[in-house]
């Protein structure tokens, strides 16, 4: 399986200012991809080839003396981004004939300069290399500085430099990881567990573990209302007011690394520590409509629960999402009874038929990896009785962005 492994890039000013030109480069590239597509359709006539494309907008356009400096950044760059608008355009179609899962997406649109991020894209055709002394070699830009936080395990099969909306720069590279190598990192064990995701708590385990929530956007909200107080109050247009918008973006950059952190940290021990998995599939999209939709966003569950899913299959766990219509609050773990709806703010509960006394959250994790169909046979080895695989049509957004997806 392919991951990718994201470290922190340090350019020089003179670096700087040639990724600044390999960015719009790229940009401008991908935005002539999107307008001959266009006018193409409106003159009624079949989209031009990639080959088309690629002759007439970068080999023919440097060439020109309105094109002229596309030929100072590297060729792979351009071609890279080519490629790029070739695939949104059939990511669009795919989603149009409902042959690519997941929610419809919309047609390609025109790039600008004020995105908040930018990118990229080195193949090995790029000839790019990391030194002897830790730096990352790219062409027609030169040896950056890296902060690499671990090594790479295999050699990378391609680099994308981005530059996100806080002006930080990273290298993320793609790496094909050995499923054989990766399994034998974790250790053995016969455990399964089944996770109830919450506010009140973040998670609570089928074991009793609670795991509390966090919350770094609250934590952090008296510091980002006095930097978006201080934004509004800046003239548009000006310097103080760039100044402003990147120090509201790096609080926010805050926050979500923040997150993210606490993110690989617990999925990852959780997947040590257990052998099988189950998870609600929840319906993250409806409740962010809801009135605790800043403490959904807060909680990040999409985030969690795909990191969990991507690790488990990495390292030859087992995974299960229990279907989101499984009453897993209304009935009671130890008979089985269905004891009927409960509103949000009851926590305990005690059962009719049996009588005993539920927290609603423990009793919620016990009913997940109930109906997962979690359990250990005579052997030690996990199986799944009945196991209850989720429908990819029912899960929300992955939210974790690609460069986060790595253990």
């Amino acid at each position: 399986m392919q991951l990718r492994y994201a470290f922190r890039l340090y350019p020089q000013p003179g670096q700087r200012a040639a990724l600044a030109k390999a960015f719009g480069c790229a940009r401008v590239v991908f935005n002539d991809v999107v307008r001959a597509r266009e006018d193409a359709r409106g003159a009624g006539q079949p989209f031009p080839k990639a080959a088309e494309l690629s002759r007439k907008l970068i080999t023919e356009a440097k060439r020109t003396a309105e094109r002229s400096w596309l030929g100072e950044v590297s060729a792979v760059v351009l071609q890279q981004s080519l490629r790029d608008a070739e695939r949104a355009y059939r990511n669009f179609f795919a989603s149009l004939n409902g042959t690519r899962k997941g929610p419809r997406i919309g047609p390609p649109r025109f790039k600008s300069r004020k995105d908040a991020r930018q990118s990229i894209r080195f193949t090995a055709n790029a000839r790019w290399k990391i030194t002897d002394g830790g730096r990352l070699d790219l062409p027609k830009i030169g040896a950056v500085k890296v902060k690499w936080s671990r090594t790479l395990p295999t050699t990378p099969t391609s680099v994308t430099v981005i530059k996100d909306a806080a002006g930080r720069y990273f290298a993320s590279f793609v790496i094909d990881t050995d499923p054989a190598a990766d399994a034998a990192r974790m250790p053995d064990t016969d455990r399964t567990i089944g996770i109830d995701l919450g506010l009140t708590h973040f998670a609570v385990l089928s074991d009793g573990t609670a795991i509390d929530s966090p919350r770094f956007l609250r934590r952090a909200e008296k510091k980002l209302k006095k930097a978006q107080r201080e934004l509004s109050r800046k003239q548009r247009g000006s310097r103080n007011r760039a100044k402003a918008r990147l120090k509201v973006a790096r609080a926010h950059a805050g926050v979500a690394d923040a997150r993210r952190e606490f993110h690989h940290r617990l999925s990852t021990r959780l997947i040590s520590e257990n052998q099988g998995i189950a998870v609600e599939d929840l319906s993250v999209a409806g409740l962010a409509r809801t009135r605790l939709a800043k403490s959904v966003h807060d909680a990040g569950w999409s985030s969690f629960i795909g990191m969990l899913e991507y690790k488990a299959e990495r390292y030859g766990r087992i995974f299960v999402r229990v279907g989101r219509f499984e009453p897993t609050s209304q009935t009671c773990s130890a008979c089985g009874h269905r004891d009927g709806p409960k509103p949000l703010h009851v926590r305990e509960w005690t059962c009719r038929a049996c009588g005993t006394l539920h927290d609603r959250d423990h009793n919620a994790a016990i009913n997940v990896k109930t109906a997962a169909g979690l359990a250990v046979s005579a052997c030690g080895a996990p199986v799944r009785p009945g196991a209850i695989p989720a429908r990819r049509e029912e899960t929300g957004s992955r939210g974790s962005p690609p460069d986060a997806r790595a253990a």
